[in-house]
């Protein structure tokens, strides 16, 4: 399969909830998160979400800050009752894709010396 994303993808000890922006209804769908870039997250859950539905998002990071976000669904996966969703993030300020960054940075550091 060939490699599409722009940025490394990496595990990060997190959780999000999203929440569709065009809903008059407010629910939140609690996910788990398989990876995250600087550009996007990588996540399952249970619930069926729409390609190029735009939703708000809460991720926790890994100092448990919480970065809000605005993520776009661009790949849907379905593995027995889970769906594998790839998503974007739509107008994350630089500061907060800089977190993701640096977290990345100072693990793979770590990688290299252990």
């Amino acid at each position: 399969m060939e490699e599409r994303r722009k940025n490394l993808r990496m595990e990060m000890p997190s959780t999000l909830q999203v929440k569709r922006l065009d809903s008059k209804t407010i629910e939140k769908v609690d996910i788990e998160v398989v990876d995250v870039s600087k550009t996007g997250v990588g996540f399952s859950c249970n619930t069926a979400l729409e390609i190029g539905a735009v939703y708000e998002a809460d991720l926790r990071i890994w100092t448990q800050e919480v970065l809000h976000a605005f993520i776009e669904i661009v790949r849907i996966e379905k593995k027995a009752d889970t769906f594998i969703y790839g998503a974007i993030f739509i107008g994350m300020p630089e500061m907060e894709s800089s977190r993701i960054e640096t977290y990345q940075t100072v693990t793979e550091e770590l990688k290299k010396n252990s």
